[in-house]
């Protein structure tokens, strides 16, 4: 055991282990986090992709999984991340483009007032145009209430503590109140509906209904008539600020950067290379970790930024757990369905900037998902589409590819990729004919790929599904929803808890704030 004893151990150097850090570093307290591979920044950290043969071509780097994040203000102005590189928020709202199957395209921008979104849904549909800032008003509204509750601490139902729970509880409710009777309705009925019911109420164009609901599908195991899509809609439109991707400068390798400069300007220390193999547990008491060299480092806490399967029935091991709270962990749905296609290109695309989405109609969306629930690929792919700019003229098209499930049927995934990089193409170059010769490269990351490099269970960005039975108290698992688990000292601060999902921060900042009251 290292004679070098810390207060606190974080598992993994994501942007919720580095925002939990930031903040028990803040506090004074001495923290390690550790990083199995050797670059620090988890999902947001930059990859680089070799020429596709020795000699020939050229490699590039590129945000591999995120084109674009956000964390919230607040912990941006919390642990003074300004300082360091990092805007609060982008300067100007992106674009979201929707390719329409007749060659038009649909430009939104989460703005009532946006002339260019205006005139181009009125091309669609009158009605469509007069509802369109209501509906921007009613979304924003409900994005302030989500982000008010991932900002408050869930009880452990069924054991609620009215003494300490209770006030911030109230709070909420008081949050969900002010929307007013009609917003606060809408609301209410909004979390369970499924994108097809949720689009209906607001709008009769099929192609701005279609455009609305890939946002709420994205980076989610869901299709357009799935219950639920319209909390994950306004999930995601809570983290990207509306429909786009928000423009970072520097990408999202900005922020995990601007978190370990942070970290380490307050005293804490990151360690790359250090694959963590086992929590050390005495007598139900975490004590340190043991990495895979055989390095024990003793800690009074630790943290795991990793989902809660890696963490809970791999680095502890389920003889540590109550059986029904391992049975509970085994149930967490996981069930990643997403894979990158990267393209560094010449530039001569064609494709503008902004968030690009082929989705032409919410059944194309229903059918993708069929695809990917029974384990295929789906032949007609909802895709989602940024670039980005590198030296020398060159441009990296980076495609979302939602139909891709982890667990794929009848063929290995390495055997696959070259058909899906070819489909993810050829679905693109139908809107960009000048795609296919302007590619000079082209780097793939499949649901393998996340779950063995990222160690995402199954491929899920998130951790677990943003799912009804997956949300709030019920995150991960009801009854264990404060952060804490079965082991004394071992906290969960990744994606997978309550206020985790996307590139926000708060699940990271709301376990430290937990840590630091006990």
């Amino acid at each position: 055991m290292s004679t070098n004893t810390y207060d606190a151990i974080l598992i993994g150097t994501g942007h919720n282990g580095l925002v939990a850090a930031n903040y028990l570093a803040k506090a004074g307290k001495k923290v390690l986090v550790l990083e199995r591979r050797d670059v620090a920044g988890g999902q947001l950290a930059r990859a680089s992709f070799p020429a596709a043969a020795a000699g020939a071509g050229e490699g590039f780097t590129v945000d591999p999984l995120h084109p674009g994040g956000m964390l919230r203000p607040d912990i941006v102005a919390d642990l003074g991340l300004m300082k360091f590189g990092l805007d609060v928020k982008p300067s100007s709202k992106s674009p979201c483009i929707a390719l329409l199957p007749s060659g038009g395209r649909l430009h939104l921008v989460a703005d009532g007032k946006n002339a260019a979104t205006l005139a181009s849904i009125r091309a669609l549909s009158a009605k469509d145009a007069e509802r369109w800032p209501a509906f921007v008003a009613f979304m924003d509204k409900a994005a302030g209430f989500l982000d008010a509750a991932y900002r408050t601490p869930m009880p452990r139902l069924p054991n609620v503590n009215l003494r300490k729970q209770g006030l911030p509880l109230a709070r909420l409710g008081w949050t969900l109140r002010r929307l007013g009777g009609r917003d606060m309705f809408g609301l209410i009925r909004a979390l369970s509906m499924s994108l097809v019911e949720f689009t209906e109420e607001w709008f009769e164009s099929e192609p701005l209904r279609a455009a609305i609901a890939a946002v709420g599908i994205h980076g989610h195991t869901l299709g357009s008539m799935s219950a639920g899509g319209g909390y994950t809609l306004i999930h995601n439109w809570l983290n990207r600020g509306g429909l786009a991707h928000p423009a970072i400068a520097g990408g999202s390798a900005r922020i995990a950067d601007a978190l370990v400069a942070a970290l380490k300007s307050r005293g804490g220390e990151v360690r790359t290379g250090a694959e963590v193999a086992k929590i050390l547990v005495t007598h139900q008491q975490a004590t340190g970790v043991r990495l895979t060299g055989g390095e024990e480092i003793a800690a009074k806490l630790v943290l795991s930024g990793a989902d809660p399967k890696r963490t809970l029935l791999g680095l502890v091991g389920a003889v540590e757990l109550p059986p029904e709270f391992v049975w509970a962990t085994q149930s967490i749905r996981m069930r990643g369905s997403v894979a990158k296609i990267h393209l560094l290109t010449d530039g001569s695309h064609d494709i503008p900037t902004g968030t690009l989405v082929h989705a032409p109609t919410l059944k194309y969306l229903e059918r993708a998902f069929d695809a990917s629930k029974y384990g295929q690929i789906s032949e007609a792919p909802y895709l989602e589409v940024t670039t980005s700019s590198l030296e020398h003229g060159r441009n990296v098209v980076s495609i979302h590819f939602q139909s891709a499930p982890c667990a794929l049927r009848g063929a290995p995934w390495e055997d696959q990729r070259g058909h899906l990089e070819r489909l993810a193409i050829a679905t693109l170059a139908v809107h960009f004919p000048a795609l296919t010769s302007s590619i000079r490269e082209t780097a793939s990351i499949l649901p393998t790929d996340l779950e063995a490099t990222w160690s995402l269970t199954e491929g899920d960005l998130h951790h677990g599904q943003l799912q009804l039975d997956q949300m709030f108290f019920m995150r991960p698992i009801p009854g264990w929803s404060n952060h804490r688990t079965p082991i004394d000292g071992l906290w969960l601060c990744g994606s997978g808890v309550h206020g985790g999902g996307g590139i926000s921060g708060a699940s990271g900042r709301n376990a430290a704030k937990a840590v630091l009251k006990v």
